[in-house]
């Protein structure tokens, strides 16, 4: 008799379902974690089928062996998301209580093919998710809910939950996050406000993001771009410090305001005033984001909203006329090339979190701008407790705070990047372990 090896069938879903394109080349942290979130799957089931809701390029089907589903199967931002989630849930009950399925949805059927289901939602597993889309929270625990009552296991791995702020859909979270037969949070901190507002964590895993897995272009590569070769120049003469900025660090929201009026950008430009002016480095103005052309207009990569960001600062540096020794860079970078130029500085200050995990997972001194106005994420803290970094989390809102931290992260620079080579190994064997714990749920 011929011995058939089964496959695992693993079904990826969850609050990351955007449209094409925006896992890939909009915000850069966004590709930090999916590709080195598929490899480590491949890592742990290298034969397994893989489906996913997320819409992702051709190119990275092909490279990474990912079929994409219709996005429309979890969310499609229409009138008719909920109440197809609601008759999938009662669908699903039903099965639950009497063994027969009385419909099949295309959502259900994919869910009777898989062997697993994985929900990756990021920081989006909570009341922010309906920023994103009308009842988009509600929709995506209904869709957790079905899987488990079909009966196939249902992790969620990696994530930030919360925040919880509203009754809405507190008891239904309450209840899909115990079914799940597994969770791993990226940092302890959400694990923490989880259990403080009564979840049942008996399952969950306080482990690292996978972002601190994802490997840089090459340093040949890095070094003959026009900009960096002159930027990173063996005969530099002195220390260079990025700083990446974004709509989260002001004090006023939202995150995506338009027409911000220089007086918000001072206390930013008074720290990169104190890096240059007091500390003599050379600041280097980055933008971590970026944008495309929708289809079916051709690709094509460009600037994102933080350059906006980070151009403002460089014309209020140039009004107030103090800073002597800063740049910005100009070019647009893929998510390989941004990684790798972030691996070239001194030290880096940074609004957004993955960059700041594209700096500390490559031992460069980090001082983490946290979020200035709501909603808050605490993901920025988390990730800070977990690599042991969290006397470098500054306040935006304090000019104060925001100098005195960097002022520590440059006194204590060599101590922090030995602490960082010591550590580092340690975080990212906890982000491999975001997928070494599935191995107990291979049907193979």
């Amino acid at each position: 008799m011929t011995n058939h090896k089964i496959i695992m069938k693993i079904l990826l879903i969850g609050q990351c379902t955007l449209h094409w394109g925006r896992m890939e080349f909009g915000n850069v942290g966004n590709y930090y974690i999916i590709e080195p979130f598929i490899r480590e799957l491949r890592r742990v089931f290298p034969a397994a089928k893989i489906k996913t809701t997320m819409q992702m390029s051709s190119r990275f089907c092909e490279s990474e062996g990912v079929t994409v589903l219709p996005m429309e199967f979890y969310y499609g931002w229409s009138s008719d998301d909920l109440a197809i989630a609601r008759k999938e849930f009662s669908i699903a009950n039903h099965y639950y209580r009497n063994g027969e399925l009385t419909e099949i949805t295309p959502f259900i059927r994919e869910i009777l093919d898989t062997d697993l289901v994985i929900d990756f939602s990021g920081d989006i597993w909570g009341d922010n998710a309906d920023f994103l889309g009308q009842d988009r929270f509600e929709v995506g625990l209904l869709k957790d809910r079905v899987a488990q009552l079909i009966g196939k296991p249902v992790v969620m791995l990696a994530g930030s939950p919360g925040p919880f702020n509203s009754d809405k859909n507190l008891k239904l979270a309450k209840e899909v996050y115990a079914n799940f037969s597994l969770v791993t949070n990226r940092e302890p901190i959400s694990t923490t406000l989880l259990q403080e507002q009564g979840f049942d964590t008996s399952k969950t895993h306080s482990l690292a993001c996978p972002a601190f897995l994802f490997e840089p272009a090459p340093q040949r590569d890095i070094q003959l771009l026009p900009e960096v070769e002159e930027l990173f120049s063996q005969r530099r003469q002195k220390p260079i410090v990025g700083f990446i900025l974004c709509g989260w660090n002001f004090e006023e929201g939202p995150f995506d305001k338009s027409g911000r009026v220089d007086d918000e950008f001072t206390r930013f430009a008074e720290a990169v005033e104190y890096l240059t002016e007091e500390n003599n480095v050379k600041v280097c103005l980055m933008s971590h984001s970026n944008g495309f052309d929708i289809p079916p207009a051709p690709f094509r990569l460009k600037h994102g909203r933080d350059y906006d960001t980070i151009k403002q600062l460089e014309k209020v540096l140039k009004d107030r006329g103090i800073s002597k020794d800063f740049c910005v860079l100009n070019q647009v970078y893929d998510t390989w090339q941004i990684k790798g130029i972030v691996r070239e500085l001194d030290m880096l200050v940074s609004g957004r979190v993955h960059a700041a995990v594209a700096a500390l997972s490559q031992n460069i001194p980090t001082v983490i701008i946290d979020y200035g106005h709501e909603p808050k994420a605490h993901k920025l803290s988390g990730f800070a407790e977990t690599v042991g970094v969290s006397e470098y989390v500054a306040n935006p809102c304090s000019s104060e705070d925001l100098k005195a931290t960097i002022k520590r992260c440059l006194t204590k620079k060599d101590q922090y990047k030995q602490f960082l080579e010591n550590r580092i190994p340690e975080v990212k064997q906890l982000a491999r372990e975001n997928f070494n714990v599935l191995k107990k749920y291979a049907r193979l």
